[in-house]
């Protein structure tokens, strides 16, 4: 199977075909080679591999993304580590952990889009 086919599998799998369409569209309309290497790259070769499953891999790309200030991806991250079965307080301990590495304000504002995205979640949104 190609790196795209599996990106977008993966994407469908976390996500769901409705919101994992809207996810490659708004890639797409930034840039159509974004999408194709972010599909492919990020969800075809990385995310879908073995070795450790796809919480753990949210998780982890949560604490990273909050630690570089990297807020819209942060913001996508957390509703796939949702999606994954990542639970508010096990991502509030990841952005706890940010706090002591990249510092408080990185935690602060990670918190401020987790509760954003924490409120779009229970709306259904």
């Amino acid at each position: 199977m190609d790196d795209y086919k599996q990106g977008l599998e993966t994407l469908q799998r976390m996500l769901g075909e409705d919101r994992a369409a809207v996810v490659v569209e708004t890639f797409g309309r930034l840039s159509p080679a974004f999408e194709r290497e972010a599909v492919s790259v990020v969800f075809g070769r990385t995310w879908s591999r073995g070795g450790i499953d796809l919480k753990t891999r949210s998780l982890c790309s949560i604490g990273i993304l909050a630690s570089l200030g990297r807020m819209s991806a942060l913001r996508i991250n957390f509703t796939l580590a949702m999606e994954n079965g990542a639970g508010i307080e096990e991502i509030i301990e990841v952005l706890l952990q940010v706090g002591i590495y990249a510092g408080y304000p990185a935690t602060l504002d990670a918190l401020k889009l987790l509760a954003e995205a924490r409120d779009a979640s229970l709306q259904g949104s």
